[in-house]
């Protein structure tokens, strides 16, 4: 009896998907014949832009706005793995308490009927933690960090991809926009051209916070816009105080204080407001140009008191 292989697998975990000869127009090639197999993948080249819902990466300081940020995107869903909506107007799963019950969130909106066009996890350290307790269960420990060689880190890796393999389901076969969202940590990095710095970046392991990073397409830094303002303090001496305007941003590009990126050439600064970043996507599109900026939000139902007091330094 012959025996075919699919021409290509696609997707991870349980979203796998496999491409056969039969799925295309051509006949079907004969057994080991690469002509025919190469053949049938011509066939399916594309030409030109196809562009999809972004994957987008959100991480900044607490009460900054981030929940909120994703609950002005397009008809969103929310699947919390903290306790901190209560406040926010949106629709979401219950709780999760355990990984099982995200990916069960996860097989819900790709097979069930609604009308969501954006999924949100909130938040991606919060599922580490699910992820890491999972991990503990399959390898009978109470904590990964029992598991020697550090291969806790390295089986929890493979339980994100399985995570990121039903969110790009999701995004391909449903056609839903991905918000991620997850608090920051200061680091310290260290830079083969520089003397080692402090910079911000997600709070994940570095494996965990590598590999959403690269997934995603664009990577944005929530926080706060500060002026810095010269004092003279007389005797030919002065100080620089940090001055907190109460207006919230996102960094669209990498620089020394912080992680960040984006795939559409997007300005280094916006206001930390879905709908100025939906106008740049649609007019990356040539769907329409950006407008006049939204005023940036000053106040907000998750902000922390103080954070937009003055420092001084």
């Amino acid at each position: 009896m012959t025996h075919h292989l699919p021409l290509v697998r696609l997707g991870q975990g349980a979203f796998v998907r496999e491409i056969w000869p039969h799925d295309t127009d051509s006949p079907l090639p004969k057994h080991g014949d690469p002509m025919s197999a190469t053949a049938t993948l011509m066939n399916q080249i594309t030409k030109g832009r196809k562009p999809k819902p972004r994957r987008v990466m959100l991480y900044g300081t607490h009460g900054i706005g981030k929940s909120t940020f994703g609950a002005m995107a397009e008809n969103p869903i929310f699947i919390p793995t903290e306790d901190g909506l209560g406040d926010i107007e949106c629709e979401s799963f219950p709780l999760a308490r355990s990984l099982g019950d995200v990916m069960a969130a996860l097989e819900t909106l790709y097979s069930g009927e609604h009308g969501y066009r954006t999924v949100v996890i909130d938040s991606l350290d919060w599922l580490e933690r699910l992820i890491w307790n999972e991990v503990c269960e399959d390898e009978q420990v109470e904590s990964i960090e029992k598991i020697g060689y550090a291969k806790g880190y390295t089986f929890a890796i493979d339980k994100w991809r399985t995570v990121l393999g039903a969110l790009d389901a999701l995004r391909s076969d449903r056609g839903m926009t991905v918000i991620v969202i997850a608090h920051a940590k200061i680091e310290k990095f260290e830079n083969p051209e520089t003397v080692p710095y402090d910079r911000y970046s997600p709070r994940l392991h570095k494996l965990a916070s590598a590999l959403v990073q690269e997934w995603a397409d664009e990577v944005f830094f929530a926080t706060y816009k500060v002026l810095t303002v010269k004092v003279d303090e007389g005797f030919n001496k002065a100080k620089h105080n940090g001055v907190g305007t109460g207006e919230r941003i996102i960094r669209t590009v990498e620089r020394p204080a912080h992680v960040a990126k984006n795939r559409l050439n997007l300005p280094e600064e916006l206001p930390l407001d879905y709908r100025v970043f939906a106008e740049h996507v649609a007019a990356s599109r040539g769907e329409s140009g950006p407008t006049t900026p939204t005023p940036p939000i000053t106040q907000n139902t998750d902000a922390a008191p103080g954070e937009s007091a003055a420092a001084t330094n």
